[in-house]
């Protein structure tokens, strides 16, 4: 029940309930005496069920399993039908079960109050659960139906690939120990591309270079070294970018001229984002009270900083606690969000060293992981386990949740499946297809409807600034 796309907030509470109704009901029905209030309880249950499906088949934006214990093999308009023979079967019951003291007329009107209030029982807990799940979930996942199916897989040979970007026709590569090469990979994953990449000066001491694509460029850097490096697409030359006294440790490409950065502060070592324009001066602009301190500042503000290319905006996932923030180019707060799983506050323990320097004192507890956003969804990897799910698939699989950008609105989940022992590294979001990076294997998935669907509305609607 806490799959249905109707009842899913109150599944905890109307499972055991309706199966205690149930046998309630039985009894009734049985003991002579009681048999009439049976029959007006079995009623509104068969009413409530009958809703039930006719909401499932006309109302929801999924149609689940038909799951019906000695019936399962019957359809949902098969038990619609079922479900109507036994609603009437209770209506005669209650006229000839035995002699009525009151007239027809009374018992008629009892049995149409018995209707309507089961009409209203099962309205009122579909339009409040959606709004529950949407907007103020407490951590009941909803797992769409066949949202991703795979379709193809690249051997990569190598484990230390990463996803550098894409356009229209082709996936790029980065790779950890051999920074120095381009790999691009069509969106077939059938012709593979490599390319040595020369740099016009070598006098820096690189620690971690990366390589990120903004067709038709390419960049590198390393934000131990205050230099980016631009080359094009076409050209196996970069060229470098004097950045000034900037060293950070993720950075995302508006333009040729204007960065996003996440860094630390080098007075309070706190976490920090800021811009980067390399056409005015100041060319940086530092945004210091835009991630809210919990406990150190530090590791409590920590998180990923990714791209909507499609709405000019990004998003700040925080790693530690159920919240991201949605920013303009400008870095601009546009609104602030929440993911599903309840852990507002961090729960980490940090350490101050003599130099300055924090330590985390114990394994902290986190809650976001990898994500992606497109069209204005982020596709989020949860590191929580929520209500009602199978410690199972859980060792099997890495969960992936779906959110809106513009509002409050949690979307769905689905699976992404390990590859024998090996995980999901990073995802990759386009129009109809996720690739995953998993071992030495990149592996695309084709998305169902009930997922592209959210792509087209999303670009449709105007974003609020709640």
């Amino acid at each position: 029940m806490a799959q249905s796309p109707l009842l899913t907030a109150y599944a905890g509470f109307i499972a055991p309930a309706v199966i205690t109704v149930e046998i309630i009901t039985a009894f009734l029905l049985i003991i002579k005496p009681l048999r009439i209030p049976g029959l007006y309880i079995s009623l509104f249950l068969m009413t409530a069920f009958i809703v039930y499906i006719y909401i499932i088949l006309h109302y929801t934006e999924f149609i689940p399993c038909s799951c019906g214990g000695i019936i399962e093999k019957l359809g949902w308009k098969g038990h619609l039908v079922f479900n109507a023979v036994f609603l009437g079967l209770a209506v005669i019951g209650t006229f000839i079960g035995k002699k009525q003291k009151r007239k027809p007329f009374f018992t008629a009107l009892t049995l149409m109050a018995v209707i309507c209030a089961a009409i209203a029982c099962v309205g009122f807990l579909f339009m409040t659960s959606e709004y529950i799940i949407k907007k103020e979930n407490n951590f009941i996942r909803r797992f769409l139906p066949h949202a991703i199916s795979k379709d193809k897989i690249y051997n990569l040979n190598v484990n230390s690939y990463y996803f550098a970007g894409n356009d229209e026709s082709h996936v790029y590569l980065g790779n950890y120990t051999n920074p120095w090469v381009l790999t691009s990979l069509d969106t077939a994953l059938s012709n593979l591309q490599t390319k040595k990449i020369k740099l016009n000066e070598y006098d820096f001491e690189f620690r971690s270079l990366r390589l990120t694509i903004n067709s038709p460029n390419f960049y590198m850097y390393d934000g131990t070294v205050p230099v980016i490096f631009k080359g094009n697409l076409e050209d196996s030359t970069v060229y470098s970018i004097n950045i000034g006294n900037l060293y950070f440790n993720q950075l995302e490409v508006i333009d040729s001229a204007n960065f996003i950065f996440k860094a630390r502060s080098n007075k309070t070592m706190h976490t920090i984002l800021g811009s980067l324009n390399l056409l005015q001066d100041p060319k940086i602009k530092l945004e210091i009270k835009l991630l809210e301190k919990q406990k150190d500042g530090v590791f409590d503000t920590d998180g990923l900083l990714i791209q909507d290319k499609h709405n000019n905006s990004f998003v700040y996932t925080y790693y530690y606690r159920n919240q991201f923030l949605v920013l303009d180019n400008k870095l601009k707060l546009l609104r602030k969000l929440n993911t599903i799983d309840t852990t507002t506050k961090v729960q980490i323990k940090s350490i101050k060293l003599p130099d300055g320097r924090h330590k985390i004192a114990s394994p902290p507890l986190q809650v976001n992981n990898k994500s992606a956003v497109y069209k204005g969804i982020l596709f989020n990897e949860s590191k929580l386990k929520g209500k009602f799910e199978s410690v199972e698939n859980w060792n099997k699989a890495t969960v992936i949740d779906m959110y809106r950008t513009q509002k409050q609105e949690y979307l769905g989940s689905f699976y992404v499946y390990n590859q024998g022992k090996e995980r999901m590294k990073q995802i990759l979001v386009t129009e109809n297809y996720l690739y995953i990076l998993i071992g030495n294997e990149i592996l695309r998935y084709r998305f169902a409807q009930s997922v592209t669907k959210y792509f087209k509305t999303g670009e449709a609607e105007n974003p609020d600034t709640e």
